[in-house]
C-alpha cells in the first residue's frame, strides 16, 4: 500500500470539493470548453450514475466493508506486485474521500462535467482507475506469473 499516494488523493480531493462547495452555488456551471467540459456542483445522494438514491447509511456500510477486505487481504499478503499496490492504494484514498463526504453532508460533492457523462470528482476519477489497473493485472499480468 502506498501511503503517499492514498494521502495526495485524499488531500487533492478534499480541496478541490471544498473549494467548489465555496465557490459555486448548487448547480452552478462554469464553461471551460463550451459543452464539452464544465465545471458544475451538483449533490450526488447515490452512487455511480445517481443509482441507489438517499441510501446514505448503505453506502457508508458497503464502504466500510470493502476498505476493511482491502486492508485485511493486504495485511495477509507478503508481498503485492507494484500493479496491485497502486491500484489498491488509488481505491481506497477515492473510497475514503467519498466516505468522508457522505459521513459529513450525507452526498458526495461531484463537479467535473463532460456534459456526456454524469458529473464526477477526483475520488471518483482515483477508484475507476485503481479499478481498472486491477483489471488490467488479473486479466493480462497474473496469469503470466
Amino acid at each position: 500500500m502506498n501511503y503517499f499516494i492514498i494521502a495526495a488523493i485524499l488531500v487533492l480531493d478534499q480541496i478541490t470539493k471544498y473549494m467548489v462547495k465555496s465557490r459555486f452555488i448548487l448547480n452552478e456551471s462554469i464553461a471551460i470548453i463550451d459543452n464539452i467540459f464544465h465545471l458544475t456542483y451538483v449533490r450526488n445522494f447515490g452512487a455511480a450514475f445517481g443509482i441507489l438514491k438517499h441510501q446514505k447509511l448503505f453506502f457508508i456500510l458497503l464502504t466500510s466493508v470493502v476498505l476493511i477486505g482491502i486492508i485485511i487481504f493486504i495485511r495477509k499478503q507478503s508481498s503485492l506486485h507494484p500493479i496491485v499496490k497502486l491500484s489498491l492504494s488509488l481505491i481506497i484514498g477515492g473510497a475514503v474521500g467519498n466516505l468522508i463526504d457522505r459521513v459529513a453532508y450525507g452526498y458526495v460533492i461531484d463537479f467535473f462535467d463532460f456534459r456526456i457523462w454524469p458529473v464526477f470528482n477526483i475520488a471518483d476519477m482515483a477508484i475507476v482507475i485503481g479499478a481498472c489497473l486491477l483489471s488490467y493485472f488479473l486479466i493480462f499480468v497474473e496469469p503470466s506469473l
